[in-house]
């Protein structure tokens, strides 16, 4: 049974929901809240996406802070996910407290339209003096720092490796999955934008050509392929840093790509090392 909806959508009415007085204060529980994902969520794709939604929320929610109010059709669109996507991430941050959607009313026709996204204040999350009595989100039970601390001491057993790949991917907002984490967590060291990444290796995936159409069989193995695109990547960082004028950084990173390929297509001792 649906409920009844009594709340306009509207300035006045987004002003009212909002909790926080100033932005600095949003962008500090996001950050809590970043590290509390961080920490608890396994899954590194899931952790990304996430990471990503809060942060689109966040960026969108500076003229009444704390208070977004896109349609979910357009957090998709933004995010490069499907709509049923979005709902599931939704309703993972409000199981873990961190945001709460109320619904609302268009003041013409008095139906419903889009939901107002409020980002929940550190403080409502969590009860600082009682945490076992958080109604927002039963399991987590402490503070977000002390949470990270028991979490961490718990998975000592995963490699450092892994949790330096987790930190690339939250720097790239959300990085596609059939992006090989390896080359993802050295791009992101140069490139913020999961764009920007993702059209990188592509590039990479487009040089490799195939060799015999009927088994689709390329020039070049998926571990083959990775190490060039890594060698071509430190080269396109040289000429960067070289001030080697571009006017198109993907299509000067082709080049790099083709060059490296043609060459090594050739190179039998580079072959052998990977069979």
């Amino acid at each position: 049974m649906k409920k009844r909806i009594d709340v306009i959508a509207g300035e006045e009415s987004f002003n009212n929901l909002s909790r926080f007085n100033e932005l600095e204060e949003m962008n500090k529980t996001v950050r809590v809240y970043r590290d509390i994902i961080a920490s608890s969520i396994k899954r590194v794709d899931v952790k990304a996406r996430i990471i990503s939604l809060l942060e689109l929320l966040k960026r969108h929610s500076c003229k009444q802070i704390g208070v977004s109010y896109m349609c979910k059709n357009t957090i998709a669109d933004k995010l490069e996910v499907s709509y049923k996507t979005v709902q599931r991430l939704m309703k993972k941050l409000e199981q873990l407290g961190m945001i709460r959607q109320v619904p609302m009313k268009r003041k013409t026709d008095m139906l419903q339209t889009s939901n107002a996204v409020l980002i929940v204040p550190i403080e409502d999350m969590t009860d600082k003096t009682t945490p076992k009595e958080s109604k927002k989100c039963p399991a987590i039970k402490t503070t977000s720092n002390s949470l990270k601390q028991n979490i961490n001491n718990k998975r000592n057993d995963v490699p450092v490796s892994q949790n330096k790949v987790v930190k690339s991917f939250s720097k790239a907002n959300f990085i596609a999955h059939w992006v090989p984490e390896r080359f993802a967590d050295l791009t992101s060291c140069y490139y913020n934008e999961s764009h920007t990444i993702q059209e990188l290796w592509k590039v990479v995936k487009q040089c490799n050509r195939v060799v015999n159409y009927a088994t689709s069989e390329r020039a070049f193995t998926p571990q083959q392929e990775l190490v060039i695109g890594i060698r071509a990547f430190k080269e396109f960082v040289m000429k960067i840093k070289q001030n080697k004028k571009m006017q198109n950084k993907f299509g000067y990173f082709n080049g790099i790509v083709n060059r490296l390929m043609d060459k090594l297509y050739f190179d039998d001792s580079f072959l052998k090392e990977f069979r």
